[in-house]
């Protein structure tokens, strides 16, 4: 059975940087596109940002220059580095996998951004 299981989340100052883990548990995660999603209480879920199995990125716009995003293969891990976080950062935010026939999602982290 896949797992993707979330860390990093937490309470965080406007201003502030988090930085956010997910390991999983795929027998080759290197093929996979990994991704961040986040949803925010009342709003549908939105994708912040992608990496390939070829190491290519894409971010939402609202996170251009702010977050980023990485994976170690070898340690079948994906993170996302946020700083200048705002209080529109605030979100559960999920792990995602994904490859043709085969899509996965983990639990979800809690950010809240607040002074």
């Amino acid at each position: 059975q896949v797992q993707l299981v979330e860390s990093g989340g937490g309470l965080v100052q406007p201003g502030g940087s988090l930085r956010l883990s997910c390991a999983a548990s795929l027998s080759i995660f290197s093929i996979y596109t990994m991704a961040w999603y986040r949803q925010a209480p009342g709003k549908q879920r939105e994708l912040v940002a992608t990496i390939t199995s070829g190491g290519s990125t894409n971010y939402a716009d609202s996170v251009k220059g702010r977050f980023t995003i990485s994976r170690d293969n070898a340690k079948k891990t994906v993170y996302l580095q946020m700083n200048s976080l705002k209080p529109e950062d605030t979100a559960v935010y999920y792990c995602n996998s994904y490859r043709v026939g085969a899509d996965y999602w983990g639990q979800g982290t809690q950010v809240t951004v607040s002074s």
